[in-house]
């Protein structure tokens, strides 16, 4: 019983790891890697395509989560999107090129999109 509860617990703490090493991915590189990806309609046939939209549909969910936490919390958001955005990839991709190389080797991907976000995205006064 007690091999099976340290086996288990071991597969857990190496899965745990694995998708925090995915997810670990820098700014920098995630940009990196976007560059190379043509930006056509047989992108997605590619596998690091897929990863970096993965990666980008996480960052998102988590600014999401951050927003609705704020406002539940009655703090300033750290952007104010609308209920649904157009996702112009392009203008996204543009924007994280203008961060200094240096300062995106230091964020990670959720960084860029919250970047991203409160700069399309500004709250009111």
């Amino acid at each position: 019983m007690t091999r099976i509860l340290l086996t288990a617990g071991l597969a857990l703490a190496m899965a745990a790891s694995s998708a925090t090493a995915q997810s670990g991915m820098t700014l920098d590189t995630f940009v990196t890697r976007a560059n190379r990806i043509p930006l056509n309609p047989t992108a997605m046939l590619r596998p690091d395509a897929h990863r970096l939209k993965g990666e980008a549909e996480r960052a998102f969910r988590t600014v999401g989560n951050e927003i609705e936490a704020a406002r539940a919390a009655g703090r300033s958001p750290p952007a104010c999107p609308p209920s649904r955005i157009s996702l112009n990839v392009g203008q996204m991709l543009a924007f994280l090129n203008g961060i200094p190389e240096a300062r995106r080797q230091r964020m990670t991907v959720t960084d860029g999109i919250r970047s991203w976000m409160a700069s399309r995205y500004p709250c009111g006064a």
